[in-house]
């Protein structure tokens, strides 16, 4: 026994070391029965010492783990990893490793490597075409897979492809929602964040963005929705941090108010564009701050369904040098006044497009104003305006001699005359007309003398009002030669007599027709159509027209060679004209409609796989009389075509 206590050195007799501190002493040699001791063969130390518990029958060895290392060592390790792959590696470990290296700065990764092998990654990366040039990963999260965990992965995976460039957050998932932890991960882990869009994150607060803010200082575009726990105090923090910020949305922020607006507008130079809607907290106050401070930078400005009066639309009049887009919207605290101080302010000089809706300020002299205001203005649309009548319209035609579109929706005091006013006095620049929805419209005789033609117009859509009729399109076609597209959609009172004189009246040849719901065309108008502009149509709706049948099917088959969109949805076409169709030998159609045909059977399933060589949209929805193994056969042979059924 002397001898075995006498082991030293390398010849411990268990791995680790002895078990006590002084190997002779009385006991050490564990009993495991009456007259039995245990001995170990001598075996090497080994390098990590692992503890044992003692039992009854054995000895139990406890798993050596790094998880027991405590946050802050593994975070010294995580910042020392070189290459963005291992760290991805690590973050796929668990939540935990995931959570730790998504709150790891870029600023503080130490790389253990030499400058030499650094700068050979580098070329590396530079080769690799996978690998995006400019920074600009985009990534999307919608509903439940808005979580802050997702924000942790994209935060560390995308660090080593080139970094994030534009985060897209919309909706909110209410039990593991994105938080301000999820944008904190964003914020130190993708510096060259430009643009980003927050829609539905109530559990983003002030924290959130203003880690954005301090970390993500290159971004150009912020977008935010639905967010009630975003106050000033987050976006005044964005502007002092984000001088490069272009681009700012906010919608139904309910606690972000005029100091937020005096702070952009103070420290963004280079904004470009501001859209603020359903804030109640924003009043003139910081509406005239920011437009009087981004007088030479602000081009787009859309104010909808505020608390502004006046005062802030007599700002824009007056420091908009550089707005070139206005959208007005649902303004009830601004009256004619406004309107008017807005147009004689003469800062609108750059101002191409307006839009002005619900805004029952507008009036006659109001809209006066504002055409002689803006020399350079090209598009006009109004809508739900109740208190603007035929001389206001006609006046604003004569004073915007430099208008090219224009568009009038719901405004129900205009009538034929102010229609008609506004065509012959909008100057020879005039090249989109639009009339939709206004009940004023009447179809009388007026009886038109000799007058100039508008030759500008070119694009001509009269939607929805039921007062349009023959009459009416009979001026029309002798007003406007060099019509192109024409919209009569919804015109039930219009017939062949009053379609017809357009078509002989056009010299430069149709290309866009829609004629939906004009129940009272018959095959003679299709007819004329494809024998006079059927070398320039390319699209024709017949969406509705009860009257057409096969015959307008062979016409167009004969006589329309770049016809690539055609709807016959709802009409009376048979077999036959399907068939007609098919053996068109020049006819290129893409798109097919046939929705609603009752009379179109399985008979037309060879016409149509003939067109499916060329089609790519198939409208078979509501042809009772197909049937389902028809369709699913067309389904199979035309794979190119999408089939609708």
């Amino acid at each position: 026994m002397s001898k075995l206590f006498a082991l030293s050195g390398s010849d411990d007799f268990c791995p680790g070391g002895p078990i006590y501190p002084n190997p002779k002493e009385s006991g050490l040699l564990l009993p495991l029965g009456p007259n039995v001791d245990v001995y170990f063969r001598a075996r090497k130390r080994s390098r990590i010492s692992a503890p044992f518990v003692y039992s009854e029958e054995r000895f139990e060895q406890k798993q050596v783990s790094i998880e027991v290392l405590p946050d802050e060592c593994l975070f010294e390790i995580f910042r020392r990893l070189d290459g963005g792959e291992e760290r991805s590696a690590c973050a796929s470990v668990s939540k935990r490793w995931l959570s730790l290296l998504s709150n790891i700065h870029r600023d503080e990764i130490r790389s253990l490597k030499p400058e030499s092998e650094k700068k050979v990654e580098l070329v590396s990366d530079a080769e690799d075409p996978d690998v995006e040039r400019d920074g600009y990963l985009s990534r999307s999260l919608e509903g439940k897979k808005a979580t802050d965990i997702r924000l942790a992965a994209i935060a560390v995976g995308t660090a080593s492809r080139g970094g994030l460039g534009k985060l897209s957050i919309h909706g909110n998932n209410s039990t593991r929602g994105v938080t301000s932890a999820g944008l904190r991960a964003i914020a130190r882990g993708c510096p060259s964040l430009r643009v980003l869009s927050l829609w539905n994150t109530s559990s983003v607060g002030d924290e959130g963005l203003c880690e954005i803010a301090n970390g993500c200082h290159q971004l150009e575009k912020l977008d935010l929705c639905q967010c009630p726990a975003i106050t000033d105090r987050a976006l005044i923090t964005i502007a002092k941090n984000c001088p490069k910020l272009i681009d700012l949305t906010i919608e139904s922020c309910s606690s972000i108010g005029n100091e937020g607006l005096q702070a952009v507008g103070r420290f963004c130079p280079n904004l470009k564009s501001i859209s603020i809607k359903d804030c109640r907290l924003v009043g003139d106050q910081g509406i005239a701050s920011l437009l009087s401070s981004a007088t030479y930078s602000l081009e787009k400005v859309k104010l909808q369904r505020l608390n502004i009066t006046d005062v802030s639309l007599a700002v824009i009049g007056h420091y908009g040098m550089a707005v070139t887009d206005l959208f007005l919207t649902g303004l009830p605290h601004v009256s004619e006044r406004g309107f008017w101080v807005m147009g004689s302010g003469h800062g609108l000089q750059k101002l191409k497009s307006l839009t002005i809706t619900s805004c029952m300020g507008v009036t006659d002299l109001g809209l006066e104003a504002v055409g002689k205001g803006c020399p350079n203005l090209k598009q006009f649309c109004l809508r739900k305006c109740a208190f603007l009548s035929d001389n206001g319209l006609i006046s604003f035609a004569k004073a915007a001699f430099s208008l090219e579109s224009l568009q009038l929706e719901e405004c129900h005091r205009i009538t034929q005359l102010g229609f008609f006013g506004s065509l012959l006095n909008c100057g020879e620049k005039l090249k989109a007309l639009s009339l939709v929805s206004c009940l004023g419209i009447k179809d009388q005789n007026l009886g038109v003398r000799s007058v100039s033609p508008c030759k500008s117009l070119r694009s001509l859509s009269i939607r929805n009002c039921p007062g349009f009729g023959d009459a009416s399109l009979a001026v029309l076609g002798k007003l406007c030669p060099q019509l192109q597209n024409v919209d009569l959609s919804g015109l039930q009172g219009v017939t062949d007599a009053g379609f017809l004189p357009v078509l002989e009246s056009c010299e430069a040849g149709l290309a866009k027709v829609n004629l939906s719901g004009c129940v009272n065309l018959t095959d003679k108008v299709v007819s004329t159509m494809a024998e006079l502009h059927g070398w320039t149509l390319e699209m024709l709706n017949l969406d509705g027209c009860r009257k057409i049948s096969d015959a307008s099917l062979m016409a167009i088959a004969d006589n329309c060679p770049l016809l690539c969109d055609l709807d016959v949805s709802k009409c009376a076409v048979t077999d036959f004209g399907i068939a007609s169709l098919a053996h068109g030998n020049y006819l290129n159609l893409q798109i097919l409609s046939l929705s609603g045909c009752s009379m179109v059977s399985d008979k037309s399933l060879g016409a149509l796989r003939k067109l499916g060589q060329t089609l790519l949209g198939l409208n078979l929805q509501h042809c009772n009389a197909i049937s389902t193994n028809s369709v699913d056969m067309l389904v199979e042979q035309l794979w190119r075509c999408d089939v609708l059924s």
